[in-house]
């Protein structure tokens, strides 16, 4: 596992930069999936695909600081309980500029009364309508790799009570 700094030390010293994009992994109790649905302009990563909501992080903000930015400012949405989750890369090949630390969070709420301000439209769909989407490809990998390890999380959580609170709330104004 890679150690992170925030810019601060040398890769040389044994850490490696923050990735630059970020992205939530959102979850509801009902094991459904948070996505959004990307405007279809031209130079936009991945548009007119259903994704994660998310972005990147700026100036030498912390990819924490940079999610919940990201979905305050696209959706009024407030996690304080998000937990990082995976890297993965947005291309293949996979380049060091191009990688998103995704973070998982839980929420319980209407998706279509978010106040959206980028993208066409947020919604839940179960982990069983998700092959018939156009998603992303890597938001697509990230759904995946959840659902293998769901089974195990589940077991862990039953033992070691450290689930989710579903503590989440949208932010008007």
């Amino acid at each position: 596992m890679h150690q992170y700094f925030d810019g601060n030390l040398k890769a040389s010293e044994g850490y490696v930069q923050e990735p630059p994009g970020t992205a939530a992994l959102i979850v509801n109790s009902h094991g459904e999936y948070l996505l959004h649905l990307r405007d279809n302009i031209p130079n936009i990563c991945d548009p007119g695909t259903w994704s994660l909501l998310g972005g990147g992080r700026e100036g030498k903000e912390s990819p924490e600081a940079a999610i919940a930015r990201e979905l305050k400012e696209e959706a009024g949405l407030v996690l304080p309980e998000l937990k990082r989750y995976t890297v993965v890369s947005a291309h293949v090949p996979a380049e060091a500029s191009d990688q998103i630390t995704v973070f998982l969070g839980r929420w319980d709420g209407d998706a279509q009364a978010l106040p959206l301000t980028e993208g066409i439209m947020l919604h839940w769909f179960p982990a069983t309508l998700i092959p018939r989407l156009v998603m992303c490809p890597w938001a697509n990998a990230v759904i995946e790799q959840h659902q293998r390890e769901m089974p195990a999380e589940s077991e862990r959580r039953r033992f070691t009570g450290d689930g989710f609170s579903g503590v989440g709330f949208p932010v008007v104004g």
